[in-house]
């Protein structure tokens, strides 16, 4: 499903080629996140559009099955028909939601079971019905069910959990082995920790599983910077070379280039779209917070031509502010195209810099910029 197409003669960083049932996924990439079904604010024909020729989305597992169910997906015959997408779908397993719901949800080794956060409803997501659901989905890639562990967390903790992950994804394994739909391609993930010796075993245990490409979980959690690019260079150089490198829920422009450095291959990440919605436009600069007065009377435009999308163009900072603070939905529409845009955007220049041998000097550049640029 993954064809390595060059690498980088200074840096970890790869140049791929996604192979999926709908369409091939150029890589590194940034899939925008599309929770249930929509990325916010941004209709599926603009996605397309060759301003955003967006190649992949996100669907969330978890929300997918509270709503609309598995009934109305299969009804409408699955996600692509049902939101009008003719594109490639990842979907997550619903582990971040275990994660981040602790307080409605409890773990054994049949799976995790929950109250729903819209009803209270209870349910049950084992190994095999995380499959089941996103078979419904249609999902392109499927990921399987794991435990995010909290961090900090002390080393018992850490290890019970990959303990656990480690036997649901054996279960997973099974369940492809007798199951697999025609099309759908399936993410083993690593999870660990902070812990290396932890990080190395899931890594190798995953890889000795044989899925079709591996992610990296349990990231962006709470932990330190250094601590997170430590979780992935303890795990990239023990995946296969020869399969794709995810690193879920991740992150901030200059987060995504330091990551990339490290061979890894996608992205995901709910700011783009975030961010927007609280007045924020990302800009090579650092990002601008348009509710401030400064830009009451600023005929600047976000970016400059080339550098937001088209919809943007002519539209000055302070226009875009007054629409915001009418809580007007054209400002947050135009925010959103723009920093989708931005992400993007950003992706296809570190695509054209590793072809052209550049990325290590790219790299250098894109975030001594942006990170001198302080949030305004």
């Amino acid at each position: 499903m993954y064809t390595l197409l060059q690498k980088d003669s200074e840096t970890a960083a790869r140049r791929g080629r996604l192979h999926l049932a709908h369409g091939d996924v150029e890589t590194p990439v940034f899939m925008p996140v599309g929770t249930r079904g929509t990325v916010k604010a941004v209709h599926p024909a603009e996605l397309i559009d060759p301003a955003l020729d967006c190649q992949i989305i996100l669907g969330n597992t978890y929300h997918l099955n509270l709503r609309p169910g598995t009934s109305i997906l299969d009804h409408f015959g699955g996600l692509h028909s049902f939101m009008q997408w003719d594109r490639s779908i990842l979907t997550d397993s619903g582990g971040y939601q275990i994660y981040s719901l602790a307080k409605l949800r409890k773990l054994t080794s049949e799976g995790v079971s929950f109250q729903s956060h819209i009803d209270g409803s209870p349910h049950l997501l084992t190994p095999e019905s995380v499959l089941e659901i996103q078979k419904s989905i249609g999902s392109d890639i499927c990921m399987i069910l794991d435990e995010c562990p909290p961090f900090p967390c002390e080393r018992d903790y850490a290890e019970n959990s990959l303990a656990l992950t480690q036997g649901w994804a054996q279960r997973a394994r099974d369940w492809i082995e007798k199951h697999r739909p025609e099309g759908q391609k399936y993410f083993g993930i690593v999870q660990g920790s902070c812990f290396k010796d932890l990080r190395e075993k899931a890594a190798r245990d995953l890889v000795d599983l044989d899925f079709d490409s591996y992610a990296i979980g349990g990231l962006s959690v709470g932990e330190p910077i250094p601590e997170m690019l430590k979780a992935v260079e303890a795990v990239a150089p023990i995946l296969p070379e020869n399969k794709a490198r995810y690193a879920m829920g991740l992150g901030q422009p200059d987060q995504l280039l330091e990551l990339v450095s490290r061979g890894i291959d996608m992205f995901d990440c709910v700011l783009p779209t975030r961010v927007a919605r609280n007045a924020t436009a990302y800009t090579a600069y650092g990002t601008i917070n348009l509710k401030n007065k400064q830009w009451e009377k600023s005929d600047l435009p976000l970016a400059p031509p080339g550098q937001t999308h088209p919809l943007c163009d002519g539209f000055s900072r302070g226009y875009i502010r007054h629409l915001i603070k009418n809580d007007e939905i054209l400002g947050l529409r135009l925010l959103s195209l723009h920093n989708v845009f931005f992400y993007l955007n950003l992706m296809k220049q570190v695509r054209d810099a590793i072809e052209r041998g550049a990325f290590a000097r790219f790299k250098e550049e894109f975030i001594l910029k942006y990170r001198a640029g302080k949030s305004e």
